[in-house]
């Protein structure tokens, strides 16, 4: 289960995940103490690209910054922060070679070592959340300086996972 706080244009709100039912029909969220079904659509499972989910029966066609600091939707575009509650620490952004998971969740393939030289934009890693396979990409050229994730660790968002210094 992963406790989340998120906030939308200044509103917060308290969300509790939940691993998916076992008939694989959904996931059930907790939203400020309300349990809310969600479903996913199936191509997005295959392919790894959410562009829209089932809430409580009614469904939603939106866009997400791939850094979780908004979301567009029908109703227009909303500032979005998102913070893991069960994280022991907070790092913030950093705009230098440190890789950080932009959401918590599994590491299930490392493509790089230290050593590796990297290009940028070069998938580095695979991080599943809620049964989507997200490529984290390398922010820069350079070499790997190090890892600190292994394959089977579970992360929290903005978890420091690789670090890329110059060639």
């Amino acid at each position: 289960m992963s406790n989340l706080q998120v906030t939308i244009d200044g509103h917060t709100y308290e969300v509790m995940l939940n691993l998916p039912s076992p008939n694989g029909s959904g996931y059930e969220v907790m939203v400020d103490g309300e349990r809310v079904k969600v479903l996913l659509p199936e191509a997005a499972l295959r392919n790894g690209e959410l562009e829209w989910l089932v809430v409580a029966e009614r469904p939603y066609e939106f866009v997400m910054d791939p850094h979780l600091t908004w979301i567009k939707a029908f109703s227009g575009l909303h500032r979005l922060e998102i913070k893991d509650l069960d994280a022991q620490v907070s790092r913030p952004r950093s705009g230098d070679g440190r890789v950080k998971a932009p959401i918590p969740g599994l590491i299930t393939h490392l493509r790089v070592q230290v050593g590796d030289a990297v290009e940028a934009g070069s998938s580095i890693l695979v991080l599943e959340a809620m049964k989507m396979e997200n490529e984290i990409r390398a922010p820069l050229s350079g070499v790997v300086t190090a890892v600190h994730v292994t394959p089977g660790q579970t992360v929290a968002r903005g978890e420091v996972l690789v670090e890329i210094g110059n060639p």
